[in-house]
């Protein structure tokens, strides 16, 4: 659906209603990451249910710094209580020794809806797992571009047999466009459906090679750099990606074999055509000189200047 054809209350009303429909008296489940998209699935889930869906934040040690804190407060103000779960070791232990971008996917399918909300559907007694997945994740998993964590019943995979619950979708015939205004309208604040898009396998779509604790903390450390320093850029989305080999530097007049970091930033608006944002030279400088003095080890600092396509937006 084209977002001038969308009609924000009326979508509203008529998801709540299906949502309600479907789950019946039943009890669902859904995941909240903090961004848009999660965020709106999660407030139509609470206006249809209310307390029958229990909201759930994986700390999968992949997420951005300090982020499980900031989501269970905002949405304490919201009125929707999000427990934390911490499932950092299962999705380190799946992604060990794994380097190739699909299977590092699938590791994080896998560990998301098998063994973490397999776990918590049983416990729970859920029937249904809510998710946000968009009409962008779908193009790209079906076109073979790359495979979106989300993406199951498409792909025909029956999830009621695979993991024991059910999907349900209500944001998947929009674009990221279209979502916003409908976060907008559910009375999501600004912070939340201006949010810049964050990818489903969280940090983990930006580290080459294989994910390891310590490189999703030099990732982590860049991307707060680069957060702070990119808030008031207007971009739709940037990003701190560390590369798999190391380079050589110098530090103190010696040799400094370190790590590169690549820095993307993208105008667009649904994400399915972007640019590379141009940024002042003095922006770029100070990134730079940050990074590498702020970021232990690193010594390279790049910026990529691809389109999209030929390139995508997320590196993994």
């Amino acid at each position: 659906m084209r977002v001038e054809d969308l009609e924000p209350d009326k979508f509203v009303r008529e998801k709540v209603e299906e949502i309600s429909a479907v789950v019946g008296t039943d009890c669902a489940i859904n995941a909240l990451s903090g961004g848009v998209d999660s965020s709106t699935v999660t407030m139509l889930g609470h206006s249809a249910l209310g307390e029958r869906l229990k909201t759930y934040f994986i700390e999968n040690g992949l997420m951005r710094e300090g982020e499980a804190e900031q989501v269970v407060s905002l949405f304490a103000d919201l009125g929707v209580k999000v427990e934390v779960v911490d499932a950092k070791k299962q999705f380190f232990d799946a992604l060990s020794g794994v380097t190739d971008p699909e299977e590092k996917r699938e590791a994080i399918t896998q560990t998301f809806y098998r063994d973490v909300f397999g776990k918590l559907v049983r416990e729970s007694g859920a029937q249904f797992l809510l998710q946000g997945t968009i009409l962008t994740d779908v193009d790209e998993t079906v076109a073979g571009i790359k495979r979106q964590h989300n993406i199951l019943t498409q792909l025909g995979i029956d999830t009621e047999r695979e993991f024991g619950y059910k999907l349900i979708e209500p944001l998947v015939q929009l674009r990221k466009d279209g979502v916003r205004e409908v976060a907008k309208t559910l009375g999501l604040p600004a912070s939340v459906y201006n949010r810049a898009p964050f990818p489903g396998p969280a940090l983990a779509a930006r580290v080459i090679g294989e994910v390891t604790p310590e490189r999703v903390a030099v990732v982590r450390k860049a991307t707060v750099i680069l957060e702070d320093e990119l808030r008031d850029s207007g971009a739709f989305q940037c990003m701190a990606i560390l590369h798999e080999d190391r380079v050589t530097g110098m530090r103190e007049g010696k040799r400094d074999y370190g790590l590169q970091i690549e820095v993307r930033s993208w105008e667009s608006k649904d994400a399915r055509i972007a640019t590379p944002t141009r940024l002042p030279y003095d922006v770029l400088e100070r990134l730079s000189e940050r990074i590498t003095t702020e970021v232990p080890g690193v010594v390279s600092v790049t910026y990529n200047i691809t389109n999209k396509p030929p390139s995508t937006m997320e590196v993994v």
